[in-house]
């Protein structure tokens, strides 16, 4: 993602979002491998619910995260740091 889909993000977040702390879901897409499941959830708290779906192939996996959030910032920080992780699409 570059900073210009960061800062509509952001837009967008903080007309949605009206108080904080707020249970925020994130998705992604990731590659079907342990190694890229693995620097997904380091990216997570210990109590985030991770929730797992296999493509029909098998390929790939969908990934719902819903984490409590702090801020709009955090929000930005975890997406910043999910789209450096080689085969992870952000959603």
């Amino acid at each position: 993602m570059d900073s210009n889909i960061y800062d509509n993000l952001r837009e967008k977040l903080n007309e949605s979002i009206e108080f904080f702390p707020y249970v925020y879901m994130f998705k992604f897409i990731i590659k079907a491998d342990n190694q890229t499941m693995a620097q997904i959830e380091v990216i997570f708290d210990n109590d985030a619910e991770i929730t797992q779906k296999q493509s029909e192939k098998g390929n790939y996996m969908s990934l719902t995260v819903k984490q409590v959030v702090m801020s709009v910032d955090e929000i930005i920080a975890i997406y910043e740091k999910a789209s450096a992780i080689k085969g992870v699409m952000t959603l």
